[in-house]
């Protein structure tokens, strides 16, 4: 039965950065197990679209097929998330797959996430290391504090937060709530902890938390089910403690 079964896809393309956007039509026999890389990878192979007409393949972002590098999020079904883990079967006909708009286009489905690196950058997400010689063993993180940060650690940056924050977009500077779960987490981090000031001043100027809507649409959309504004809500407590100790100068608020 499943042989004369197909599949539509509704996909926007768009031909570069400064192309109008268009709708593409493409039926696609059914498999089973199938989920939108797959048939992505389908119209790549043979690209004819609905009207039996030979097109350009749809370009679109993918690496490790299995939800963990974050790079084939798009909007499925007006819903932002990964095309790896999107199942047809479990998928409203037809399926339609556009491009996340918090992102300028480059081409189809792919984007250019800069925007989100560069917040990183900002909120130095990282650990820093004095030189490149063995340090030895670094300190321990206590069990409690671990488990919470581990689950932060999830973060694949795959942009879905930004794309289901209505606070992130052209006419706002708001770095989005994945850079600011990632100040709580590095800033968790005992070797991390000593630019745990300049991460919190970072986020407390133009783009910070003060201009989050508490919408929560960033958690419930989290492909990894990231705390994110249970982070978002102690970076609060933590950035007013962070401004009364830099109005005194004091460290020992």
């Amino acid at each position: 039965m499943s042989e004369n079964k197909t599949v539509r896809f509704i996909i926007t393309r768009q031909g570069s950065a400064d192309a109008t956007p268009y709708e593409e039509t493409f039926d696609l026999p059914y498999r089973p197990n199938m989920n939108v890389i797959s048939a992505l990878m389908e119209i790549r192979r043979n690209p004819v679209n609905a009207k039996g007409e030979t097109t350009s393949p749809i370009a679109w972002d993918m690496n490790c097929l299995e939800e963990v590098c974050g790079a084939c999020s798009m909007v499925i079904n007006g819903r932002p998330r990964q095309s790896c883990t999107a199942l047809i079967d479990k998928l409203e006909q037809p399926i339609r797959l556009e491009p996340m708009r918090t992102f300028p286009v480059v081409r189809d489905l792919q984007v250019d996430r800069k925007r989100m690196f560069d917040s990183l950058k900002k909120v130095k997400a990282w650990i820093p290391i004095d030189g490149t010689y063995d340090l030895g063993p670094g300190p321990r993180m206590p069990e409690k504090k671990r488990q919470w940060a581990y689950e932060l650690s999830k973060c694949m940056t795959c942009g879905v937060c930004l794309e289901a924050c209505p606070n992130v977009n052209s006419k706002s500077d708001f770095i989005g709530p994945q850079p600011l779960s990632q100040v709580r987490l590095f800033n968790a981090h005992p070797t991390g902890e000593m630019n745990k000031a300049e991460r919190l001043e970072a986020i407390m100027g133009d783009g910070g938390l003060s201009n989050c809507g508490n919408s929560q649409n960033c958690v419930q959309s989290c492909p990894k089910g990231i705390p994110l504004t249970t982070s978002i809500a102690a970076l609060n407590r933590a950035t007013t403690i962070q401004a009364f100790k830099s109005f005194f100068g004091s460290d020992q608020i």
